[in-house]
């Protein structure tokens, strides 16, 4: 029989992958860059939020400042580090798990090093009536807002004159800048981006599976497999292979519980089997 709770549970998850890789995918995809510290971007989001909560007992106003305080850090690590090596893609990839375990420190310096499990705002941990189904709001609230992420960063990237001049700044750079465009600040602001998704991710995330300090090398795990199976750089892959992971994760887990990491390897090998590059291939700087 057709389970729309557990439909609802694993698409939830779905959009909290999608919102962690595809920030991972649109910096790489516009600028090439391997920055495998957006988990720990992600983790942040997530404690911030939780913190911010605690502060203002608003949900919504802490999402807000989480998402502005990891970009502030994300456009500092840009700038200061990140730009300096690009184009070099073993200095990126030691740089990034270096900022991962520097980031963990500061978690644990920060906020301890026990579990949280942060109370949901009593507006979003009821139940809403859905085909006569019984459906957690807060579930649902995710995959709305994961897909209208989906919705509104596509547009931005192929219907937006940013998203073309990101795409140009891409292709052909000295083209861009002899037009007169910095593309230096065109490049920061699609890193800023990218960090908000990590944030929002988190942020959400906090209040659906709860925090620790090692959040960001297990989200890391799942943030490679979606990429890779999605296809590195593409935007849409991201959103389709997070779907499917997440799906599968949960349907695995029904029948043959304790296999679902193995499943998913599975997975993402059989697509490395039969379609080397992704589900999706990127065309362009992205797709």
């Amino acid at each position: 029989m057709f389970d729309l709770q557990l439909l609802i549970l694993a698409l939830s998850l779905g959009m909290l992958y999608f919102l962690l890789a595809s920030g991972f995918s649109l910096i790489f995809g516009l600028m090439k860059i391997l920055n495998y510290a957006h988990a720990s971007l992600f983790m942040w989001g997530g404690y911030l939020t939780w913190w911010f909560n605690t502060l203002t007992g608003s949900f919504v106003l802490a999402i807000f400042l989480a998402m502005v305080a990891v970009v502030l850090i994300g456009v500092l690590m840009e700038v200061c580090l990140i730009r300096n090596i690009r184009g070099r893609r073993e200095n990126q990839i030691l740089l990034a798990f270096g900022m991962i375990f520097v980031f963990d420190e500061l978690v644990k310096i920060a906020f301890g090093t026990r579990a949280i499990s942060p109370t949901r705002p009593p507006y979003l941990s009821g139940n809403m009536e859905l085909f006569g189904i019984e459906l957690p709001i807060f579930r649902v609230l995710i995959i709305i807002i994961g897909i209208v992420v989906f919705i509104v960063v596509t547009l931005l990237i192929h219907k937006t004159k940013l998203g073309m001049t990101i795409t140009a700044g891409t292709e052909r750079p000295h083209m861009v800048r002899a037009v007169g465009i910095n593309i230096r600040q065109v490049f920061t602001l699609t890193f800023a981006l990218g960090c908000a998704l990590a944030a929002l991710g988190g942020g959400l995330s906090a209040f659906f599976l709860g925090l620790h300090p090692g959040l960001a090398l297990d989200q890391l795990f799942n943030m490679l497999i979606i990429v890779v199976i999605g296809g590195i750089g593409s935007f849409s892959g991201s959103f389709v292979a997070a779907l499917l992971l997440a799906l599968l994760e949960y349907f695995v887990g029904i029948y043959l519980p304790g296999f679902s990491m193995v499943a998913s390897m599975v997975f993402m090998l059989a697509v490395l089997i039969i379609k080397p590059q992704g589900l999706l291939v990127r065309k362009g700087a992205m797709q």
